[in-house]
């Protein structure tokens, strides 16, 4: 089995709550370690995240100019997807992890 290490999405966010932002690939497991989130407008931004259908953050506000930090190990199967959106598109989201093939 091999281990990579990696950057699974790394885009801003539209302001549409259901765009898939990262999908296991077939006969792969991935683990999420992290979730990054940035906020570079001048005024509040709301973001959501969903992993495999379930919520982990909804409509969560973000401050003008600030960084959020989700730390986390949750393990995805194949095929399984991570989705999110934001209320503006100045939010950018980078999310680290390990696929294991």
């Amino acid at each position: 089995m091999a281990t990579t290490t990696k950057a699974l999405a790394r885009t801003a966010l539209t302001t549409t709550t259901g765009t898939t932002l990262y999908t296991v690939p077939s006969a792969t497991t991935t683990v999420i370690s992290n979730i990054v989130l940035s906020n570079t407008a001048a005024t509040s931004s709301t973001f959501t995240i969903a992993i495999d259908g379930v919520s982990l953050a909804s409509a969560v506000s973000m401050p003008a100019n600030s960084v959020t930090t989700i730390d986390l190990k949750q393990v995805l199967e194949a095929t399984k997807t991570i989705t999110g959106g934001a209320s503006t598109t100045a939010v950018s989201i980078h999310i680290s992890g390990v696929e294991i093939a």
